[in-house]
């Protein structure tokens, strides 16, 4: 590669492996070797929301970049949230009014950046107290609105006032003694994951070079530069890689990151938050539902077919590796949901549970994690290297370009962040494909709906699933075990969403391995298949796979059968192998 001080215009960098918004697996020994020959401006590690969004952020500024991610992007964190993007409205009684005001900037950009995967939602607040409460959280949404500056072209409304009479009306699924009424107002919703996806895709497009299943395993700083040593995880292949600066953004596993430098300057508190996901037809609220509970708060939020109901906020000592659900997680938030609905939810009626860590700055004098900061802290903690840790998924972006701020200062001439107008891949003409839907679901033989669904998911890109389909009908069909899958996703995943596993497919490309009942066990053969195809893999390959899904399906619901976090060690020991993304 050539850095961007010594020649080519800021969208050549990377050429010809780095361009183009693919990311095609097929290309990966390319990458790999490119990755290896020259020096590099910026080298951000780890591929989550903030990871992927400091990718975009350097090569968008014209800098050489690489984002080396250990196992499948998006595949911790940011794929495990509760999908929101919002300022906090609990975050106004610590008076973290800065916070809220820039998540709530945040909020509405984001809606400009990526509109196919933001949308607009409306919460309900309900009150249980007939007159303080009501004035109380009043005035908070009240200051929420003008920190917001409501009224904008975003399409954000301002809170309303509710009485019990409106509320049932509005959601007659809740209780008619359990509130005296509520609030009502808006906030954004967003596929977490595929959010992550397009960060990374657009990164690539602006030159950088994206490679998920490569595990940094050693930092040592140089004059002038620091030396990655790197393991491709599919081959076993050891190399090095060379980056003038480098962007720490590994979330939970901060610590780790910072122990191959010899230091530990920004110390890190992990916090599980877990989400059950439920069947719409038994929760078919149109409205999504916020209130508090003992530990943490309430969501109940509908989002496609189903509707997520979390969350925990409780510290988490194992790691690293992947995070599971307890029992006694699932227990806790049926508990505190039938407290507000009128026909209580029962285990039996879960379809599926996640779980992921809240990466907290750690502040020694706040004992429990709820009261922790969500700022996020943005440090060199040796020459430079940099590490940005804390925050919100809301905020990525100001993560994102904060950390690049301060690992190019001492570069010649750095270029400002460009990331405010830069539209996501899907995003550039938007408006009107979603305006052809109705045309281009008729052409193609499906329900409006299905190409709503692709829509929301791929933006503007979603005629080329079509395109597909024209010249194999059966790519149109649902993948069996699947029904909101296609199989020409399947595909398209594999070829230009850097998907290797059935994993990546059925969690995070889509959500189907958490949308139905066997946790997408009977779609994995299916899927293993398509994959197999596309990615030049054999039989044996595919059998494995789907094999591999399945048993990590079956740990997790053995789980589930736990009281606390200490039982899960061993069921996280079966889960290692397929969480390191062993394809």
């Amino acid at each position: 590669m050539t850095s961007a001080h010594d020649g080519p215009e800021p969208f050549a960098a990377g050429l010809p492996f780095g361009a183009g918004a693919a990311l095609d697996p097929l290309r990966r020994d390319c990458d790999l070797t490119e990755l290896t020959r020259d020096l590099l401006d910026v080298l951000v590690v780890g591929g989550g929301a903030t990871g992927a969004g400091a990718a975009l952020d350097a090569a968008s500024r014209g800098l050489t970049t690489a984002l080396l991610e250990g196992g499948d992007l998006a595949s911790g964190t940011s794929s495990n949230s509760s999908r929101l993007l919002h300022g906090g409205v609990r975050y106004l009684e610590q008076l973290e009014f800065g916070l809220v005001r820039e998540a709530l900037h945040e909020r509405g950009l984001l809606q400009d950046l990526a509109p196919h995967l933001v949308r607009r939602m409306s919460f309900l607040y309900p009150l249980t107290h007939r007159v303080w409460e009501r004035g109380y959280v009043g005035a908070g949404l009240t200051l929420y609105d003008a920190l917001a500056g409501i009224g904008d072209r975003h399409g954000f409304r301002r809170h309303r006032h509710l009485t019990r009479r409106a509320l049932l009306r509005q959601a007659p699924q809740l209780r008619p003694d359990a509130a005296v009424g509520a609030l009502s107002y808006d906030d954004g919703h967003v596929d977490d994951a595929r959010l992550v996806l397009a960060l990374a895709r657009t990164a690539a497009r602006e030159g950088a070079t994206v490679l998920s299943r490569v595990q940094v395993t050693g930092l040592a700083t140089r004059p002038g530069h620091t030396v990655a040593t790197c393991t491709d995880t599919l081959s076993g292949e050891q190399f090095t890689v060379r980056a003038r600066r480098v962007v720490l953004a590994t979330g939970p596993w901060s610590g780790l990151t910072q122990k191959m430098l010899g230091t530990g300057q920004v110390r890190v508190r992990a916090s599980k938050g877990v989400h059950l996901v439920l069947p719409r037809e038994r929760l078919p609220m149109d409205s999504a539902l916020i209130a508090r509970t003992p530990n943490s708060v309430l969501f109940v939020i509908p989002t496609g077919d189903v509707v997520l109901l979390g969350t925990t906020d409780t510290p988490w000592e194992i790691g690293p590796g992947p995070v599971l659900p307890t029992g006694a997680d699932v227990r806790y938030l049926l508990e505190q949901a039938n407290h507000w609905l009128r026909e209580p939810l029962v285990p039996e009626d879960v379809l599926g549970v996640y779980a992921g860590l809240r990466p907290l700055v750690d502040q020694p004098d706040r004992q429990k994690t709820q009261a922790i900061s969500r700022e996020h802290v943005v440090r060199e903690v040796a020459p430079g290297c940099v590490v940005v840790a804390g925050g919100k998924l809301t905020t990525y972006r100001v993560m994102a370009r904060d950390a690049v701020d301060a690992a190019v200062a001492g570069l010649p001439a750095p270029r400002a962040s460009a990331t405010e107008h830069l539209g996501l891949v899907g995003s550039s003409g938007f408006a009107q494909a979603w305006a052809r839907r109705d045309s281009a679901a008729l052409a193609a033989g499906l329900p409006v709906r299905a190409v709503e669904r692709l829509a929301q998911r791929y933006g503007s890109d979603y005629p080329a699933l079509l395109a597909m389909g024209r010249r194999d009908p059966a790519l149109l069909e649902p993948v069996p075990g699947a029904p909101s899958l296609l199989a020409a996703e399947v595909l398209y995943a594999a070829r230009h969403e850097a998907a290797m596993t059935v994993d990546d497919v059925l969690r995070r490309r889509s959500r189907a391995g958490l949308e139905t009942a066997d946790g997408g066990a009977g779609a994995a053969p299916h899927v293993a298949g398509l994959l197999a195809g596309a990615l030049g893999c054999t039989g044996n390959w595919a059998a494995e796979q789907a094999e591999s899904y399945a048993r990590a399906a079956g740990v997790t619901r053995s789980a589930l059968a736990t009281s606390d976090d200490a039982e899960l060690v061993p069921l996280l020991a079966d889960l290692a192998d397929h969480w390191s993304g062993a394809a």
